[in-house]
């Protein structure tokens, strides 16, 4: 059986290739510092690149299907692809941040208070506090309206759907200095 034919299969592939290369490359730098970080990275690129998939592809691409009356509509995405996609989303969100937090260690309160020396990564952990909140609070919430997970009036799912819109591109275009802040502790502001 090929490992690959699954998604849990390619999770654990590539699970297990990142612990060959870990060790095998210089296991003594291996720590929790590193696991943290790796884990952060890998759950922040789960949770930014369904955020901008569902701001860069989904959310036009409902609007074009919707907008074309021969076609054949949004139903599939919105019943089969979204509740899967804000699964991984909100999870993925709330890994990052614990595994953030993890990473931050006894930074975490200077970090959330800009202390000397952390007023960067504290502005992006900021940012990414508050895209976790919008999450977890208003694009949720709202979407299971949106997709029929629970019941809403036509008039609540209009209504949910501008919310949850707003909350997503809010934290679309939250994303892009959160990332700059992110990167930028370590390896220096782009400006």
């Amino acid at each position: 059986m090929n490992p690959l034919n699954t998604v849990k299969g390619a999770i654990t592939t590539g699970v297990i290739l990142s612990i060959i290369l870990f060790v095998g490359l210089d296991p003594n730098q291996f720590m929790h510092y590193s696991l943290g970080r790796w884990l952060h990275i890998l759950a922040g690129v789960m949770w930014i690149g369904l955020l901008y998939y569902f701001n860069v592809v989904q959310i036009p691409g409902l609007a074009a299907a919707g907008a074309d009356k021969g076609g054949p509509g949004g139903a599939g995405i919105s019943k089969y692809i979204a509740p899967r996609a804000l699964l991984w989303f909100r999870w993925a969100a709330v890994a990052t941040w614990i595994t953030g937090a993890w990473i931050l260690g006894p930074n975490l309160v200077g970090a959330f208070t800009f202390q000397t020396g952390l007023v960067t990564i504290g502005i992006g952990a900021w940012l990414g506090t508050i895209m976790l909140f919008n999450v977890w609070v208003l694009i949720w919430p709202n979407q299971k309206k949106v997709l029929g997970i629970v019941a809403a009036t036509d008039e609540e799912k209009a209504k949910s759907r501008k919310i949850a819109t707003l909350a997503s591109r809010t934290n679309f275009a939250l994303s892009i200095p959160m990332l700059a802040c992110m990167a930028g502790q370590s390896h220096g502001l782009p400006f």
